[in-house]
């Protein structure tokens, strides 16, 4: 398939769930401050202070991140290829009082200036990218001198996820590929200090409670959406030990990539 072709489907696609979405429904601060959300609270811990930076959210989707960093005082730009996502980002921001630009690009082509951004935020976009060498390349780009780039993404070795996303069919993206070994080792060669830690072990434990106790069908709705909302007083007393326990395994060579997420981060030299 052409590189334009994945535009094109990817397009399409983010429109539509776009268009099915309420601004007003996006869980904005739960994307950050959830339990349920260990990946964005300890990018939270390497961004610290974002007040005033100049930060570049890529594929900023509903437009949680955008938001919630333009309203701890970052100078927020969001990107995304579909034109709906992007005007869904700008009526939220509008409806809460948060200024933030935005407009249409693809992640390989942004039409960004050189050094511009102290901080490019990319959550859930490199395993959408065809042209992944040139994606970085204009990460790196764009980024100023000393500048920080931090990404998530899912990591395709997780048996319960990998069963989740044949079934989830209608809810993801034909195209998307989950990262592998290989990719970590892609964005060393442009971020040479880059750092990973992953995320969801044993919690992943989660998907098998929402699809064999609680029936939810993987393509009725979207499992990541449900699980912002959960509270440590709905799942807390089983799911926070978990979240535990997997800090310690996931510490353990081979075995940490069997997660479901994956956070790397490194600076522009």
């Amino acid at each position: 398939m052409s590189e334009e072709t994945l535009h094109d489907s990817e397009r399409t696609f983010h429109d539509q769930w776009a268009e099915s979405e309420r601004a007003d429904a996006v869980e904005i601060d739960a994307a950050f401050e959830a339990i349920t959300a260990p990946e964005n609270r300890f990018i939270l811990g390497i961004l610290g202070g974002v007040r005033c930076k100049t930060l570049l959210d890529v594929g900023t989707g509903l437009g949680e991140s955008a938001i919630y960093f333009a309203k701890l005082g970052a100078k927020v730009t969001a990107i995304d290829i579909s034109p709906k996502m992007v005007e869904l980002c700008l009526e939220n921001g509008r409806r809460l009082g948060v200024e933030l630009t935005a407009q249409v690009a693809t992640g390989e082509d942004l039409g960004l200036p050189d050094a511009a951004f102290d901080i490019v935020y990319a959550a859930n976009v490199l395993h959408h990218i065809h042209d992944r060498d040139q994606f970085l390349a204009t990460l790196r780009r764009v980024l100023k001198p000393g500048g920080l780039f931090v990404a998530w993404d899912p990591v395709k070795y997780n048996p319960i996820i990998n069963v989740y996303r044949r079934k989830a069919t209608k809810v993801r993206t034909p195209d998307e590929q989950p990262l592998g070994y290989a990719d970590l080792a892609r964005v060393r060669r442009y971020f040479p200090d880059a750092r990973s830690r992953t995320f969801w072990l044993t919690s992943t434990a989660l998907f098998l409670k929402y699809y064999l106790l609680d029936r939810k069908q993987p393509n009725d709705m979207r499992y990541w959406k449900v699980i912002l909302r959960e509270t440590p007083r709905s799942i807390g007393w089983w799911f926070l030990p978990l979240q535990r326990l997997d800090r310690l395994l996931l510490r353990i060579p081979l075995l940490n990539m069997l997660a479901w997420n994956v956070v790397q981060w490194g600076r522009k030299p």
